[in-house]
């Protein structure tokens, strides 16, 4: 496994900003005192904030992940091409219930460039938390769409993370 290193620019010529992210999935993945969790996201954006290339992720408080981007400040975005039934068995056990989850799910845990990803990935991002928050009830505009997308009441917590460096994993 190589890596090359791409430019920022190049990002949503590669990875669709809407569709990319919806349909096809992605892991964030971090790591906190030599211990490394992953979960599987369908929710973000990239951006411009702050005169910094961001992007946006949205984690559910309750999500063991979540402990170890706070912990670590840093995180990668892994983007595949297929593997849907792997990032499905991702999103939907938890590292807390199945510590050895990266590998039962039939994904390759590797460091490329000193970071945390897959063997069975395209595309990774390098990420540093600037900013969070949590989501809160009062501050949707239309009530309705916060109780249909958030039925638990489990708002998520919205991270913006300066991209530090992208690369795209070679076989």
């Amino acid at each position: 496994m190589t890596t090359k290193k791409i430019e920022l620019s190049e990002i949503t010529k590669r990875i669709d900003p809407i569709v990319g992210m919806r349909d096809n999935w992605y892991l964030v993945t971090a790591e906190a005192n030599g211990k490394i969790d992953a979960l599987t996201a369908g929710w973000g954006a990239f951006g411009n904030v702050w005169e910094k290339r961001v992007v946006t992720v949205y984690i559910r408080p309750q999500r063991y992940t979540k402990e170890f981007m706070d912990a670590s400040g840093r995180f990668t975005l892994t983007f595949f091409e297929g593997h849907q039934q792997e990032l499905l068995y991702m999103g939907s056990h938890s590292g807390r219930d199945v510590p050895d989850k990266i590998e039962k799910a039939g994904l390759t845990l590797i460091h490329a460039e000193g970071r945390p990803t897959y063997a069975e990935g395209k595309y990774m991002l390098v990420c540093k938390t600037l900013y969070r928050q949590a989501q809160k009830p009062e501050n949707f505009v239309d009530p309705s769409f916060a109780e249909e997308t958030f039925p638990d009441h489990d708002y998520s917590v919205m991270y913006i993370a300066e991209i530090e460096a992208a690369y795209e994993l070679i076989k």
